[in-house]
């Protein structure tokens, strides 16, 4: 494990941690007794001609937002959507969807910002966060909009004019897309399904994916976002040689592509493949595939968005699963006896494996 690694996984964290988390509600309860109060039950009326999104951090949470977005274009067209980026990643993926009217990342370009956000009025603000945040209330203070919403909590209180009240474990494509009745719109468990922007496809990868459309392979996914939800180079290898007689293609991020690359050098039933350039190439290649193997990570939301069958390789963390887990699709989820995904033992997972196989055959059809 690398220092950073070490040092992100370390017990010094957790007064960090607390720290923050204290820091937060102490500036959300400021925020309560200096802005003017809102009734957090109000009804939207009145015209919806632009709305200011608040978009979570990660790409993950980005293909989570992507329902919404697509459904307030397809009931509102002429509806001028604006993201509120507080990452360049989030920035980046957005910049991309044709559904979007702009994208303003807060922490670069001050003068910029304030000209185009905080110099103008929406009818709309939703802040997609259902915990207090720093960064995601102080905008929510500051842009202003006619109406204001939110997800219930305690911090948000007097904050917005409607507060949705969604079970904490509520799947968050599903919280998202809560603001839709709102706005007279119906959304169903289908209509709430991520989805990825088309983007130009290199051409290697153009013909890889006519080379396994018939062949249907098992999909493993290396990389995840944080140390503690990465599953060992050795027990991918495990994984792999349980199953000689099935095809499997190895998809990674540009940190493990030298791992993907011995895996497709050592198993004999592994196809090589071209390293994908954006989560869109990704989708391009799950779409193809049986079913994935992944840890938590976005390629969740990506199986989701291309209606793949799952095995998921968790911590245990109920939240995880339950608010950032597979969205309607056949999915099997490992959970780690150790808090660390590495603990999750390869004949856990081939068996995980086994059991969506029957169920990978109705995606073939």
């Amino acid at each position: 494990m690398t220092t950073d690694a070490a040092r992100k996984t370390s017990p010094e964290m957790k007064p960090r941690k607390k720290k923050k988390r204290q820091f937060r509600q102490l500036f959300a309860r400021s925020l309560q007794r200096l802005a003017p109060a809102r009734s957090g039950s109000a009804e939207f009326s009145g015209p919806l001609r632009s709305v200011a999104i608040l978009a979570q951090e990660k790409l993950g949470d980005c293909v989570l937002l992507t329902p919404l977005v697509r459904n307030l274009r397809r009931a509102f067209p002429d509806l001028e959507i604006h993201l509120i980026a507080f990452s360049r990643a989030s920035a980046n993926f957005f910049m991309n969807d044709p559904a979007v009217t702009a994208v303003h990342l807060v922490k670069k370009q001050p003068r910029r910002y304030f000209r185009e956000v905080l110099s103008r009025k929406f009818d709309l603000l939703f802040n997609t966060k259902d915990h207090p945040s720093t960064h995601f209330l102080l905008q929510s203070a500051l842009i202003r909009a006619r109406f204001k919403v939110g997800h219930k909590n305690p911090f948000h209180e007097g904050l917005y004019d409607r507060l949705l009240d969604l079970e904490f474990h509520s799947h968050m494509a599903a919280k998202n897309c809560a603001l839709l009745p709102l706005l007279g719109v119906t959304a169903e468990t289908e209509a709430c399904r991520p989805s990825l922007c088309a983007m130009p496809v290199s051409e290697e990868l153009t013909a890889f994916l006519g080379e396994i459309e018939a062949l249907a392979p098992i999909g493993v996914n290396l990389s995840a976002g944080q140390p503690n939800r990465l599953w060992t180079e050795a027990k991918w290898q495990a994984l792999l040689e349980r199953f000689p007689d099935e095809r499997f293609v190895v998809l990674s991020g540009p940190e493990d592509v030298d791992a993907k690359r011995r895996l497709e050098e050592r198993c004999l039933n592994v196809i090589a493949s071209p390293p994908t350039r954006n989560l869109y190439e990704a989708s391009c290649i799950v779409s193809k595939l049986r079913l994935l193997v992944t840890p938590d990570t976005s390629m969740v939301h990506v199986a989701s968005a291309t209606g793949t069958p799952v095995a998921g390789l968790y911590r245990e963390a109920p939240q995880d699963i339950s608010r950032f887990g597979p969205y309607a699709i056949p999915f099997e989820i490992v959970i780690s006896p150790t808090g660390e995904v590495s603990g999750i033992e390869p004949d856990e997972v081939a068996s995980a494996v086994r059991r969506l196989m029957g169920c990978a055959i109705g995606k073939e059809a």
